[in-house]
């Protein structure tokens, strides 16, 4: 019965693919066509729920082999990716039931999207997104579980991004995008590590493996799996995404952040857990980020004055809860609350457009006593513990501040080196500079100001720059000859820029990065 795993992700990728081509050839359009759209998604994503309830059945009789190889997928050196699929035990089991779950939203979602502008999008999204789902839980090695990663993560971004003529809706999702994309490179960064050091990507070989690793080792491969995992479930300092998340269809929002792709992190924890048991620091670290997040999503949750936001914090701490099962060993413990989580939550989210018809009280009484007497805490509560405000100015303008350093780096020295076409602006911009510097010198001032640059690349480039158009300026338009007085004091002011700069905290970070990855690599 091992050959059923490979039609469970198969089918819901045919129907995104009829569904995408029939719009995009006006095959399927308006509100004539709905019907058709909606047929094809719930057969395929119920046959598809069937096949997996089917296989776990198989599996609990003893009638699965535990991998099907379906074949080579990519073979390069020593590096042999086989396209294989997980058919026993807890993958298994989660895949069935992220499977009628996504089978009850697919026919739920009919009457909620009926008439809207983007229903035929809304379907194609979702069954992209269920084939990307299963196919994550089911494949065999990490390249497959990374493309479902991906395509999961796209699909996420879609449908936060339904009313795409709101500017609001376009921010978050956006924003969500970029910050699921920090937990991706920690995911690629594990696949290369599992690689260079095991010899595989397998996920059964790579558990099997890890009994024979050296302790940093282990703790390396399992650090960087486990930092894809916290960002993809929103826990410390990631938690902030998954309220912008909620800004799609009550239906999307059941379906990723309510009960299947949420649980993803805490599914790849457990998934590796003989991985990570190995590593003392990387337990330490779930036992931590779980600690805290369940903390902050109670007290930030108690201050809510809208369901999407109240559960979105409950979504959280239940799973910072399971990570800290996780950190504390707890493996079974951690697998029987995914699956139960998962159940409520989705219950929960789409019921939460109805939840002021269950409740005939002040939402704001829920707030308890303590918070409501202690003023700082319940502001800080209130403003979710300004985890946004930090984010961007310790990651999003250090990082904006980098592109612009490099962007400057690129179209000044590097285009310039090999020689590329300079653009009219740059070269106005040249003849401008080149007036400025004949008036300079007739006031017998030598100053040639070719680039402005902030940082310490930035600073670093622009002294460079400046000295090579320099150079430029005399041996080429002015002739050999002239005086080479200030080259020294230029070159001990650019000498005092880089000590001033060398100071800023995104190159501070940057090195203790790269210190760590060579650190990793020997």
């Amino acid at each position: 019965m091992d050959f059923l795993v490979v039609f469970i992700p198969l089918l819901p990728f045919i129907a995104a693919a009829i569904i995408g081509f029939g719009y995009l050839f006006n095959r399927i359009d308006g509100v004539q066509s709905e019907r058709i759209t909606a047929v094809i998604a719930k057969s395929t994503i119920t046959l598809s729920c069937l096949l997996a309830i089917a296989l776990l059945a198989a599996d609990l009789m003893a009638m699965n082999s535990g991998i099907f190889i379906v074949g080579q997928w990519l073979s390069s050196g020593s590096l042999s990716i086989k396209l294989n699929f997980i058919s026993t035990g807890f993958s298994v089991i989660v895949a069935a039931l992220f499977s009628i779950i996504l089978a009850v939203i697919t026919h739920f979602s009919m009457n909620y999207i009926h008439s809207e502008a983007g229903f035929h999008r809304f379907y194609f999204v979702l069954s992209l997104f269920s084939s990307g789902m299963l196919l994550l839980i089911l494949s065999g090695n990490a390249a497959g579980t990374f493309i479902g990663w991906e395509i999961a993560g796209l699909c996420s971004y879609l449908l936060i991004s339904f009313a795409y003529d709101r500017p609001v809706a376009a921010i978050n999702a956006t924003r969500v995008f970029v910050t699921n994309r920090i937990g991706d490179a920690g995911f690629i960064l594990g696949i290369a590590l599992s690689f260079y050091f095991s010899g595989t990507i397998d996920w059964i070989r790579l558990n099997e493996i890890s009994e024979t690793l050296a302790t940093p080792t282990v703790t390396v491969i399992s650090l960087a799996f486990v930092i894809a995992a916290i960002a993809k479930s929103a826990q410390l300092p990631f938690t902030p995404w998954l309220a912008r998340a909620m800004e799609g269809p009550t239906p999307s929002s059941a379906v990723f952040y309510g009960a299947v792709m949420i649980h993803s992190g805490v599914f790849l924890v457990i998934l590796l857990h003989p991985l990570i048991e190995k590593a003392p620091l990387t337990m330490a670290l779930l036992v931590v980020v779980g600690l805290f997040t369940a903390i902050y999503s109670f007290i930030v949750g108690l201050t809510q004055t809208d369901v999407k936001s109240s559960v979105c914090f409950a979504i959280s701490g239940q799973l910072g809860l399971m990570f800290l099962e996780c950190g504390l060993g707890l493996w079974e413990l951690a697998t029987w609350h995914l699956c139960a989580h998962a159940i409520v939550r989705c219950y929960q989210v789409l019921t939460a457009p109805s939840f002021l018809f269950y409740v005939h009280r002040n939402p704001m009484r829920l707030i308890t006593p303590y918070i409501a007497n202690k003023r700082w805490l319940y502001i800080a509560s209130l403003q979710r513990f300004w985890l946004d405000p930090i984010a961007d100015r310790t990651l999003v303008r250090p990082i904006n501040g980098l592109g612009h350093d490099l962007d400057r780096f690129d179209k000044n020295i590097i285009d310039r080196a090999m020689g590329a076409p300079v653009s009219t602006n740059y070269t106005i911009s040249s003849l401008t500079q080149l007036e400025k510097n004949l008036d300079k010198k007739a006031q017998h001032e030598i100053k040639v100001e070719f680039v402005r640059g902030s940082g310490m690349v930035g600073k670093l480039f622009e002294w460079i720059a400046n000295i090579m158009s320099w150079f430029e300026d005399r041996l080429v338009l002015r002739g050999i000859g002239m005086d080479m007085v200030g080259i020294g004091s230029k070159l001990g002011q650019a000498a005092i820029t880089f000590e001033q700069f060398i100071l800023k905290p995104r190159y501070l970070v940057l090195f203790v990065f790269i210190v760590l990855m060579i650190a990793a690599s020997i």
